[in-house]
């Protein structure tokens, strides 16, 4: 049942986009065509990269070393293929500020090296291949290529599209771009927040395990073995709440530009939701498995949105 809604999930992603550009618009005119090629050939040579890469070294987590540099190298593309207008280089700029973070964030956690190919893995990458569904090694190879590869780089590419549409816009800035800017840099700064309270709270319980002591030995609320703390007590997710926030905010760029309300670059931020829905729901599959307590915590917090407390 789940490969079958991976494939459906994957092929509607592949026919949304030209689907929405043919009934609903805007056309693309030549420059943005133009710009549009330079960004597919650094899409596909990342899609290459990714896979082969991956698999010589079998370290699956390529992809997500790019995750954070590609936005930014997409949205600069398009700011100066069109001529570095006011609205193009905020988006830009913001852009960067994300990417920016999220790069330091990830270098903390040791996924760069000298040996680029390298690097700590995404723990959820060596536990899925690990399943019997991905046994023998060619069905990951097939999982390898096809989504993590090229659906996701497709998708990075997807979620500046906004960037794309609004390229030729000669619509002064107004107070939708004001709304834009809100959203973007503040969906950026709450995911900040929210990551540097799990990278103290994963760092601490880490240290403190080092020391010789068993999880439960360990003081409140690190004797849990998942944050319950900051954001962390009212979201269970606050991290991806901000990630997919930041390129809702991009996609309100493009109305602002006056592109329309609803238009075909959308789809990149809808299909991340889609894709942050599959992963959460993956990582608490794991997490439930590792500490028994975590079953009551989804039950009591939100998955994305602040809500309910936890105060056990």
């Amino acid at each position: 049942m789940k490969k079958a809604l991976l494939a459906t999930i994957i092929g509607l992603s592949i026919l949304a986009c030209p689907v929405l550009y043919f009934l609903v618009g805007p056309a693309l005119d030549a420059v943005q065509i133009s710009t549009l090629k330079i960004l597919l050939i650094i899409t596909a040579s990342s899609a290459l990269y990714c896979f082969v890469v991956g698999e010589l070294a079998r370290n699956y987590s390529q992809m997500d070393k790019l995750w954070s540099i590609l936005p930014e190298v997409y949205l600069w593309v398009v700011a100066v293929q069109g001529g570095m207008k006011p609205r193009l280089v905020i988006m830009a700029v913001i852009g960067t500020i994300w990417g920016a973070r999220l790069t330091y964030n990830f270098a903390k956690k040791g996924a760069y090296s000298i040996k680029f190919w390298s690097g700590e893995e995404d723990y959820r990458w060596v536990l899925l291949r690990q399943r019997k569904e991905f046994q023998p090694h060619w069905k990951w190879v097939i999982f390898n290529f096809f989504f993590i590869s090229i659906y996701q780089n497709v998708l990075i590419l997807l979620t500046t599209f906004p960037a794309l549409v609004a390229m030729n816009s000669e619509a002064a800035l107004n107070w939708i771009d004001a709304l834009a800017i809100i959203v973007m840099a503040g969906a950026v700064l709450y995911e900040s927040i929210a990551d540097e309270q799990q990278w103290k709270f994963q760092s601490k319980k880490y240290a403190l395990l080092g020391e010789g002591k068993k999880l439960e030995e360990l003081p409140y609320p690190y004797n849990k073995g998942f944050n319950t703390t900051g954001l962390w007590k009212v979201s269970r997710h606050p991290n991806y709440l901000g990630e997919q926030s930041t390129w809702v905010g991009c996609y309100i760029f493009s109305i602002a530009a006056g592109i329309g309300i609803f238009n075909w670059s959308v789809i990149g931020a809808l299909l991340l939701i889609v894709l942050f829905i599959g992963s959460s729901t993956v990582g608490e599959e794991i997490t439930r498995g590792k500490y028994p307590e975590y079953e009551e915590y989804i039950k009591t917090v939100s998955r994305y949105f602040p809500g309910k407390k936890y105060k056990k």
